[in-house]
């Protein structure tokens, strides 16, 4: 019995890490979905070896997924990884992709009481967003005793964004992917996105898949920390 417990948590594993959603709505994982919650050895096996590995195991709307912990170089990105996946040369480029897709947690998940109140989010309500919020935080940087190098580290973000040029109408529309305008940015960053399983992309708006709806809800309930409310946050969201 041990040994099939093992077994089965290790196909749950398998089927995680390889990009497989272990749901009670998937035939092929369905069995796995069940015996994760069902079996007591299942369930404790496969949580202490996603613990093990530095992985989180998260829940949502009847299925299972997996992300890589906090400065997990095996299964994460480093920010080498990152710069080469989006074709970045510079850090400052990199954590304007961080920034991006922050606000855009941000654009669903403002505090604990109003998960998931948008069905999608627009190219131009990323960028509003962005704007609004870099504004606010150059403005109120003093108020939190940030360190000079966050205190640095956000006015280059806001200096980038300042520089970069604003594309409106069709010419926003057709404008591609890149490091080149503030919408080419945002496109650069939820093309990531898309590609993580995180966005569907439908014309000019981004749905967000349970994967994202998981991950984020996780993370705001993990990570209460002082930069979701320098970002604007509720405190006790």
């Amino acid at each position: 019995m041990e040994e099939k417990s093992l077994q089965t948590a290790l196909d749950i594993y398998a089927a995680l890490v390889t990009g497989q959603t272990v749901s009670t709505t998937d035939p092929e994982t369905k069995d796995l979905y069940d015996a994760f919650y069902g079996d007591a050895a299942v369930y404790d096996i496969t949580t202490a070896l996603m613990k093990k590995l530095n992985l989180s195991l998260y829940e949502y709307n009847d299925a299972l997924y997996m992300t890589a912990g906090d400065g997990n170089r095996v299964f994460g990105y480093t920010n080498e990884d990152m710069k080469r996946i989006l074709g970045l040369k510079l850090n400052r480029e990199l954590y304007m992709t961080y920034y991006v897709m922050y606000n855009v947690l941000l654009l669903f998940y403002r505090d604990s009481a109003s998960y998931q109140v948008k069905e999608y989010v627009k190219t131009e309500e990323i960028l509003e967003q962005v704007t609004s919020s870099l504004a606010t935080v150059i403005k109120d940087l003093a108020i939190y005793s940030a360190t000079d190098i966050e205190k640095e580290g956000f006015r280059s973000l806001a200096l980038l964004w300042d520089e970069l040029p604003v594309i409106t109408g069709e010419e926003r529309d057709r404008n591609k992917a890149s490091r080149a305008s503030r919408t080419g940015y945002v496109k650069l960053t939820m093309n990531f996105m898309i590609r993580e399983n995180l966005f569907a992309a439908v014309q000019d708006r981004y749905y967000p898949t349970d994967r994202f709806k998981a991950l984020a809800e996780n993370y705001f309930e993990e990570y209460k920390g002082r930069l979701y409310q320098v970002l604007g946050g509720e405190q006790d969201a």
